[in-house]
């Protein structure tokens, strides 16, 4: 049985009926691991031992009668999410052995749920990139074409998932890291609303922006992982107290005669032919679904990348500011206090770390305050104000999650600029605060996945998903698989 071709739900249902145990669908995937992971390197560690004996509690607790909702599901972790007593690294030197002596509270969601934990996987360090090469230990490689990156920053979630390493991954999005990986890996990848999943548990890069979410093969896998993290947690104040709906009943709602917005200043300079051709191919899908389909604007776009550059560096610059090698962490001796500090520091923050520190450092400073910071704050709310006007018109906005297809690795390492506007469509989803998917819509002449992007307004998971999910069975994009 070819176990890694299998999406979540089949999985699970399969267990259900008893035609696998857990201990045996959790072995299977990590032999394939062990085979296929040292091509494509996901996992920054790989939890064999862990992994088993949650699979030996799962099997159990399904013996006893216990029918929780991902009971024996083999799953993958991104690494800045806490788990206890698996080092959790942040893909950065400052946090090497850093042990968690927690568990986020996603983590003990799933836990719960009975899920399996194959390990933690590989990302831009603290989450600052768009294609994994900027994590300390070694770039991931894209499964479709392992010369190419997987995008970022959960690039090793996204490569995961699209190698049949496992069935589903988390990962966290806090200017496109789950939905740009997802399009450049062909899987589904979900940024929930601001407040929907609790952040606790997951090392902060900027508080106001940082959301986690489903990686997966389709977007029912997306649905039923989104169900059992979702809902408010005491421990996040930022997370809302909001009833959490049957994401997977309310999958096959009726979505004929469902407006949808495609934004214009997301088809201009920079879009590749290949991507606007199978945006347009699906935008012909839905208008066969009965969705109805017209413009809208969303003037302040064009600052999106400026703003986002400017907010995200100032509170990275202020949450990063406790590795200082006294509490935690890496510490690097010095001849006194300071020289401590800018030892550790130097040595323990890889360069575009340290950039986005000094952006950051430099926007909140006394004099320029007024003029960076709080300047970005008001074209946010201006992004806020262009989201919320549009989705008066129409129900969703669609449009590409990424502007090309996934690039080769080296390519724009040394040109942070044509880095960060690979998140071109992304970032003013976490600026807005509202929920976006993204999934597969076609492949390149080369072979190469493109992700279609689909946003809704704050709080609308249910109508987004069901819209996905109606577009992925007419289409069957899911069904394609990369050959590691």
């Amino acid at each position: 049985m070819d176990w890694h071709k299998l999406p979540l739900t089949e999985q699970l249902a399969k267990l259900k009926a008893g035609e696998v145990s857990s201990v045996e669908l959790t072995k299977a995937l990590l032999s394939f691991i062990e085979e296929k992971d040292q091509k494509i390197k996901a996992f920054i560690k790989v939890t064999k031992e862990e992994a088993l004996k949650q699979a030996e509690e799962a099997d159990e607790r399904r013996r006893k009668g216990d029918n929780a909702p991902l009971l024996g599901v083999p799953l993958a972790i991104k690494d800045n999410i806490c788990i206890k007593g698996v080092e959790t690294t942040c893909a950065s030197k400052m946090l090497e052995n850093f042990v968690p002596p927690f568990d986020a509270t996603v983590i003990t969601k799933l836990k719960e749920a009975g899920a399996v934990f194959l390990g933690k996987t590989n990302l831009d360090e603290f989450a600052m990139g768009s294609s994994t090469e900027n994590s300390a230990f070694f770039p991931t490689h894209n499964p479709w074409d392992v010369e190419r990156v997987p995008g970022g920053s959960s690039g090793g979630s996204a490569a995961a998932v699209a190698a049949g390493f496992c069935a589903g991954a988390l990962g966290s999005d806090t200017g496109g890291s789950i939905r740009q990986p997802a399009s450049f890996c062909g899987v589904v990848g979900l940024k929930p609303t601001y407040g929907r999943v609790s952040r606790y548990g997951l090392v902060a890069f900027a508080s106001s922006l940082d959301q986690i979410g489903p990686i997966t093969r389709t977007v029912k896998d997306t649905a039923l992982i989104l169900q059992v993290i979702a809902g408010k947690d005491p421990m996040d104040s930022t997370s809302v107290p909001k009833e959490v709906p049957n994401y997977l009943e309310e999958l096959n709602m009726n979505i004929s005669g469902a407006k949808i917005g495609v934004p214009e200043e997301y088809f201009g300079e920079g879009l590749s032919d290949e991507v606007r051709e199978k945006i347009e191919d699906a935008l012909k899908v839905f208008e066969k679904l009965g969705c109805q389909i017209k413009k809208v604007s969303l003037p302040h776009t064009p600052y999106a990348v400026a703003a986002y550059y400017i907010i995200a560096p100032a509170e990275a610059s202020s949450n990063l500011a406790r590795y200082d090698g006294v509490k935690y962490g890496l510490r690097v001796e010095g001849k006194d206090l300071i020289d401590m500090y800018k030892k550790t520091r130097s040595q323990g923050f890889g360069p575009e770390v340290k950039r986005r520190i000094m952006i950051g450092t430099y926007a909140l400073s006394a004099g320029y305050y007024d003029a960076y910071y709080k300047k970005a704050s008001q074209v946010r709310t201006l992004i806020s104000q262009d989201f919320a006007n549009a989705f008066e018109e129409v129900d969703f906005i669609v449009g590409p999650a990424a502007p090309t297809p996934a690039f080769k690795i080296g390519e724009r390492i040394s040109d942070p600029l044509q880095m960060y506007l690979s998140d071109i469509y992304t970032i003013s989803v976490n600026l807005a605060g509202i929920v976006a998917l993204s999934l597969p819509c076609g492949f390149t002449s080369q072979g190469l996945p493109v992700g279609m992007q689909i946003m809704g307004p704050h709080f609308s998971e249910t109508k987004v998903l069901a819209l996905g999910h109606k577009f992925e069975e007419e289409t069957k994009f899911y069904e394609k698989y990369p050959e590691v």
